[in-house]
């Protein structure tokens, strides 16, 4: 498992907005996952969450938009990008364990290895964070902690170009 801090961020290291933040996990984490503009998903989600500057973003404002976004998309900037809200079948693991079958959340190292294509933003508890073609994308210090179990996932698809056409008759 490769990890990456939140360097690889576009725009944080010149980010004012960054410098004075505290508690801004899922900012950093959606705008991995987006591959946007750290000041731009920070206005994005500041408006479509609900956050509140160095206060972090409340769990149920996540899973709102969320499951809003999955039917309406999520705009990020000049871009809408689609989103799929990963059920138990994605964030959970099966065990049998002396004959009866335990249901189990997933650790960050295995829903990595489950899913190794793709961009993801995970929760897991109180801290958020992504996961980008099996690179995990975190806060320093937070990134080698790959026990953590997750509590939702969230596949975040590129858009497409808006340039795109089919010409099926011409």
């Amino acid at each position: 498992m490769i990890n990456l801090t939140t360097s690889t961020i576009k725009g944080i290291t010149n980010s004012e907005i960054a410098k004075n933040e505290n508690n801004d996990c899922f900012v950093r984490a959606l705008a991995a996952a987006t591959d946007m503009d750290y000041d731009v998903t920070h206005k994005e989600v500041k408006d479509q969450f609900g956050r509140v500057n160095k206060r972090g973003t409340e769990n149920h404002m996540i899973i709102g938009q969320m499951f809003n976004a999955e039917e309406n998309g999520l705009v990020i900037g000049d871009k809408r990008f689609s989103v799929k809200v990963l059920g138990k079948a994605r964030t959970h693991n099966t065990y049998k364990l002396y004959g009866n079958l335990i249901d189990r959340k997933k650790t960050v190292k295995s829903f990595i290895k489950d899913n190794p294509k793709g961009s993801y933003v995970l929760t897991v508890s109180k801290h958020a964070l992504a996961i980008v073609d099996g690179k995990l994308i975190d806060n320093k210090g937070e990134e080698f902690r790959p026990t953590r179990k997750v509590d939702g996932a969230y596949k975040i698809n590129k858009p497409v170009s808006k340039n795109v056409q089919l010409n099926l008759f011409q």
